[in-house]
C-alpha cells in the first residue's frame, strides 16, 4: 500500500531517457495531482516559472556515456538560485555514498537511485511534498506578521517615564537572543511589547508565532504546541506540526504562560533545555532553534510560591523581565493614545472629528481605565462611530461604570481640601507638567500657579 495518503502536489521530471520519464509518470499519476515532463534541462525556467512544481525530480547525467553527475549540480545550483526555497530530487544511475553526500550539501532535499525501488520512491516524494507544505505553512507566517508588525509597532505610544524605560529597554535587546516574560493586566499591550521585540531582533526575518494559552483546552495543549502523528489520535488524519515546530528559527510567544498544567510546563521545560521536541505520537526529537517570549497577568511569582508554577520553567523564561504599567499610572500617555485612535478610527469611518474637547479629556483623565490600553481603543472607536460633533465632547465619551472614576469615597466635602486633592492628582497624571495639569483642571496655568502657591 502506498505511503501517500491522497492525490496532491504537482511534479516536475527532467531525465533525458523518455522510458524513465513514461515509467515514473505512470507510476506516480494515480498518486500526484500533476506531472509534467521533460528531456531537455533548458526547460527547467521555464516550467518553474509556469507550472510552478512542488518537486523537481531532476536526472544527473544528461549527456550518454556521463556519470560524473555534474550536469545535475549545475542544474540543481541554477534552480535554487532561482528559488533558494525550490524542492529538488536528485536521481542517478550511477549512485554512490559520495554522490549522495554532495547532493545533500548542494541543496538537494534526497537521492533517489535507479532503477528505483517502488515504496522508497512513493516514500521519498511523500515526505518531499511534507516539506513543500511545512515551507508554505513558515512564508504564510512570516507573510502575516510582515503586514501586522508596522501596525503593531506604530500603536506602541509612550512618552511617560516608565513607557520611555521599557523602549531603552527594548533598544539594550536588539542584539540579544535571550527569552523574555512581558508581565501586565490585560490590555496592557504584551502581544505589542512582543512583536517589537521580535522585529527589532536578530531574529526580525524570521517567523513570528503566536499562542494563547489562555484560549487553548487542556486537551488541546500538547498537540498545538508539539503537533502530532497521523493516527496519533482519532481525529489525526495527517501530521501537523506544533507551533514550536514552526517557530524553529524564529520566535513563539506564549501568551497567558501562567495558564500551562504541571504536565505540560516539565515538557516545555525539557524543550527549552534540551532545544528539542516530539510530536503527539511520535518518538523521534526533532531538533528546534526558538527565541521564547512569554507573558501573563497573573501573580506568577505567586503561582510559583503555592506550587502552581515550576520555579526552574520560571528561570527558563525570565532572563529578562519586562513589566508594562497599567495605563492609570501613564500619565499624559492617555491623551497621546487617544488623539492616536482618534485619528485611526476617524480615517477608517472618514468622520471629520479633529479634536477632543477639555472636557473630554478630564472625563478621561479621571477614569480609572481597568481595561487599559485595549478599553480606551474601544472607547475612542465608540465616540467616533456615534458623535454628531466635530470634536469628542464629554458626552461622546462613554465609560463603562461611574464606580471606576478615579478620586477619593471619601465624604470629604472641604472645599480647600477638595481642591488641593484634585491639584495633586492632576499634578501626578500629568508627570508634574503645570500646562497639562492646568488643562486637565479647567483653569489657566496663572490660576494654577497662585493654588499650588496657597498650599
Amino acid at each position: 500500500m502506498s505511503v501517500i495518503q491522497a492525490k496532491h502536489g504537482k511534479i516536475l521530471i527532467v531525465d533525458d531517457n523518455e522510458d524513465v520519464l513514461f515509467a515514473l509518470n505512470t507510476l506516480l499519476m494515480q498518486y500526484v495531482e500533476k506531472i509534467k515532463v521533460t528531456t531537455n534541462p533548458e526547460n527547467i525556467e521555464r516550467f518553474v516559472n509556469d507550472f510552478a512544481p512542488d518537486i523537481i525530480l531532476l536526472d544527473m547525467n544528461f549527456k550518454k556515456d556521463v556519470i560524473s553527475g555534474n550536469e545535475g549540480f549545475l542544474w540543481l545550483e541554477k534552480i535554487l538560485k532561482t528559488d533558494p526555497e525550490a524542492i529538488v530530487v536528485l536521481m542517478t544511475a550511477y549512485a554512490d555514498t559520495d554522490k549522495a553526500v554532495q547532493a545533500i550539501k548542494s541543496g538537494a532535499t534526497d537521492f533517489i537511485s535507479k532503477p528505483w525501488d517502488k515504496e522508497k520512491l512513493l516514500a521519498t516524494i511523500n515526505t518531499a511534498l511534507k516539506l513543500k507544505e511545512s515551507r508554505r505553512e513558515v512564508a504564510s507566517l512570516k507573510s502575516k506578521v510582515s503586514s501586522f508588525a508596522a501596525h503593531a509597532v506604530g500603536e506602541i505610544i509612550g512618552e511617560s517615564e516608565v513607557m520611555q524605560n521599557i523602549f531603552s529597554i527594548i533598544e539594550k535587546l536588539a542584539d540579544v537572543d535571550a527569552n523574555i516574560l512581558i508581565l501586565g493586566e490585560n490590555g496592557t499591550g504584551k502581544d505589542l511589547i512582543a512583536h517589537t521585540i521580535h522585529n527589532n531582533s536578530p531574529r526580525a526575518g524570521e517567523v513570528f508565532v503566536s499562542i494563547d494559552l489562555g484560549a487553548v483546552s487542556e486537551s488541546l495543549f500538547e498537540s498545538e504546541l508539539f503537533g502530532y502523528e497521523r493516527g496519533a489520535f482519532t481525529d489525526a488524519k495527517k501530521d501537523k506540526q506544533g507551533r514550536m515546530e514552526v517557530a524553529s528559527g524564529g520566535t513563539l510567544f506564549l501568551d497567558e504562560i501562567a495558564n500551562l498544567s504541571p504536565a505540560m510546563q516539565a515538557k516545555m521545560l525539557t524543550a527549552i533545555e534540551k532545544k528539542q521536541i516530539s510530536r503527539l505520537g511520535s518518538t523521534k526529537m526533532l531538533p528546534i532553534d526558538v527565541r521564547f517570549l512569554s507573558a501573563t497577568n497573573a501573580d506568577i511569582y505567586s503561582a510559583v510560591a503555592n506550587g502552581a508554577f515550576r520555579q526552574d520553567l520560571l528561570y527558563r523564561i525570565n532572563t529578562i523581565e519586562i513589566n508594562i504599567p497599567p495605563l492609570r499610572e501613564r500619565g499624559n500617555d492617555i491623551l497621546l493614545l487617544a488623539e492616536f485612535f482618534l485619528e485611526k478610527f476617524r480615517n477608517k469611518y472618514k468622520k471629520e472629528i479633529r479634536n477632543i474637547s477639555k472636557e473630554a479629556t478630564r472625563k478621561l483623565f479621571a477614569y480609572k481605565w481597568p481595561g487599559n490600553v485595549r478599553e480606551l481603543q474601544n472607547v475612542i472607536e465608540r465616540a467616533v462611530i456615534l458623535s454628531p460633533h466635530r470634536m469628542l465632547a464629554a458626552e461622546d465619551i462613554i465609560l463603562s461604570s461611574t464606580e471606576n472614576m478615579r478620586g477619593s469615597t471619601s465624604d470629604e466635602l472641604n472645599l480647600e481640601t477638595l481642591e488641593q486633592t484634585a491639584i495633586e492628582k492632576a499634578l501626578n497624571i500629568s508627570n508634574g507638567n503645570l500646562t497639562k495639569a492646568a488643562e486637565m483642571l479647567g483653569i489657566s496655568r496663572f490660576a494654577l500657579y497662585r493654588k499650588i502657591g496657597k498650599k
